[in-house]
C-alpha cells in the first residue's frame, strides 16, 4: 500500500521515497494515539520549549 509522503526540502507531496528535488521524502501520518501513553509529559515540555523559544509564550 502506498502512502503519501512529503519532502522537507522543498515542501511537495510525492508518492516516492525520493523527491524532485533529491530529498528524502518522509511519512506525513501522525504518531498513533494511545490513551495510555508515558511519553505525553515529555512532549508537552518540549512543546513548551519550543513555544517560548520563538516567543509566543
Amino acid at each position: 500500500m502506498l502512502h503519501i509522503l512529503k519532502c522537507p526540502k522543498c515542501k511537495n507531496y510525492t508518492l516516492h521515497e525520493k523527491c524532485k528535488c533529491n530529498g528524502k521524502a518522509l511519512t506525513v501520518k501522525p504518531a498513533k494515539y494511545s490513551p495510555v501513553d508515558n511519553y505525553g509529559k515529555y512532549r508537552r515540555v518540549a512543546r513548551k520549549k519550543e513555544l517560548k523559544q520563538k516567543g509566543m509564550l
